[in-house]
């Protein structure tokens, strides 16, 4: 049975999510909250498609700013950057409705928090995306990677799978979006963050891909001492870490240089586009929830004054 699902948010991954779901018989809508996008998805009646660069078209979806938007979805997917969680959320509570579950599959940490003043927790399904997607312009979106590339791990805030959970799945697994049903909440969050710890940020400060950081001859030894950093952190914070740094080290090796070595990562898409960066939800959160325990995180802590500086160097280009 397909879901009435809403998109809260038409940039890269929104687009994705949307569009495959939408391809594999749901009842798709996009609600976009910034307007230079919405008003271009309309002008060309559509939002246009490639996948690796290769084969452009027209894709028709039915958009809609927050305002003007009256349905009430089974699934509200929220994916807008960190930092707009709030605005986004506060502008379409007026649709969501009682039976409505909400998912994120946002880059770091805290929308869930922003998402829990509108629905109850047990309706809340967070997760994370290992899906490389760019949006070149608004309303035009590159898919990294061959069809059914990429995984997505879902998760209950509560960590209790309900009916509605896997229903959500199933759709994802039609959709290619290869979901893993976990129930380990903050672990699962952290995985993926520590991922984006190393990746995001060391990519879009020295300007690479995620294969050329693969071919750095210290990288691995690089991910070990960030991502021990951060878990010593998690651990700090009661969080069950799904894989040890080791292992973790070596996911984003395979993802680097097997997966999705062309891809440069959205922080770096953010960056050259004049945009702010998520780094304050990812290496600044482990920075923030090291300081709430006594902790120094000093390598994210660098991180996060590099990435910093930087965007504040832009004036002068």
């Amino acid at each position: 049975m397909s879901l009435k699902i809403t998109v809260i948010g038409a940039g890269a991954m929104g687009l994705r999510y949307g569009v495959l779901l939408q391809e594999a018989g749901n009842d798709v809508d996009f609600v976009e909250p910034w307007r230079p996008s919405y008003e271009a998805i309309k002008q060309q009646n559509g939002v246009y498609v490639s996948r690796d660069g290769n084969d452009r078209h027209l894709v028709p979806i039915s958009i809609y700013t927050p305002d003007d938007y009256q349905t009430t979805p089974d699934l509200a997917i929220l994916f807008v950057k960190q930092m707009a969680s709030e605005r986004a959320m506060a502008a379409c509570r007026h649709f969501l409705g009682a039976d409505t579950y909400v998912l994120t599959n946002q880059n770091g940490i805290g929308s869930v928090d922003v998402i829990e003043q509108y629905v109850p927790k047990q309706h809340i399904i967070a997760g994370t995306a290992f899906v490389a997607t760019v949006l070149n312009a608004p309303g035009d979106v590159n898919f990294m990677g061959k069809k059914g590339a990429g995984h997505t791990h879902l998760v209950n805030v509560t960590e209790t799978p309900d009916e509605v959970t896997h229903r959500v799945v199933t759709e994802f697994e039609k959709a290619g979006l290869n979901p893993t049903l976990m129930t380990n909440y903050m672990g699962t969050l952290w995985d993926k963050m520590m991922l984006n710890a190393v990746i995001n940020t060391i990519c879009t400060m020295m300007d690479i891909t995620m294969g050329q950081y693969a071919t750095y001859s210290q990288a691995q030894a690089l991910s070990e001492e960030l991502i021990a950093e951060g878990t010593k952190v998690a651990e700090a914070d009661g969080v069950k870490m799904l894989k040890t740094p080791e292992e973790m080290a070596a996911v984003i090796q395979r993802e680097s240089s097997a997966v999705n070595p062309l891809h440069r990562p959205s922080m770096y898409q953010d960056m050259v586009n004049n945009r702010p960066t998520e780094v304050e939800y990812i290496n600044g959160y482990i920075l923030k929830r090291a300081k709430a325990h006594g902790l120094t995180a000093p390598k994210h802590e660098l991180l996060v004054k590099l990435v910093h500086l930087t965007e504040e160097m832009r004036q002068y280009r």
